[in-house]
């Protein structure tokens, strides 16, 4: 199993405030194209985030809903995106200082998806998730530090490389 972590310069709870957003879902997770509906208590366990994927005029209406949700250092999803199928996501943030290391794990778990070898299917999610941990990051500095040059622009390579893929122990 493939994770991707990436150091965020913004505390736990500004990450959590992004992720609990629920609007803001296409803004970072790659895929997304847009919003139609979020529940009110998101991203409490049992809410859903109703969202579409895909480019106009080929686009899927899905759901992701949460499964658990600890403020503000974990966030398990079991996203659907059919025709594709489904895929559970852990987001774990982890304190360090006035920074955060935002980890993403996800796998297919249900559908066509899952049928795909696990290797190849990883190699697909890593890159992905890689982007949107970036995009996450861009939003809550953002938010966190709207006047701050330390940012690198946009589609840097220095930007690029501060997600990391990692193997873990989980096959």
């Amino acid at each position: 199993m493939l994770e991707v972590t990436r150091t965020i310069d913004a505390t736990a709870e500004q990450v959590w405030a992004v992720l609990a957003d629920g609007w803001s879902y296409p803004s970072w997770v790659v895929g997304a194209s847009r919003m139609r509906a979020v529940t009110e208590n998101w991203p409490a366990q049992g809410s859903q985030l109703h969202h579409s994927a895909g480019i106009w005029p080929l686009v899927t209406n899905d759901q992701t809903v949460s499964l658990e949700s600890e403020p503000p250092l974990r966030l398990r999803l079991q996203a659907k995106g059919w025709p594709a199928g489904e895929a559970t996501i852990e987001l774990r943030i982890e304190r360090q200082g006035d920074r955060s290391v935002v980890t993403m794990i996800e796998d297919a778990s249900a559908g066509p998806g899952a049928l795909v070898p696990k290797q190849l299917r990883q190699a697909v999610i890593a890159p992905r998730n890689k982007e949107s941990l970036r995009r996450l990051a861009y939003i809550v500095e953002g938010r966190s530090h709207p006047q701050s040059n330390r940012r690198p622009a946009a589609g840097s390579p220095d930007s690029w490389q501060r997600s990391r893929v990692h193997r873990t122990g989980k096959r």
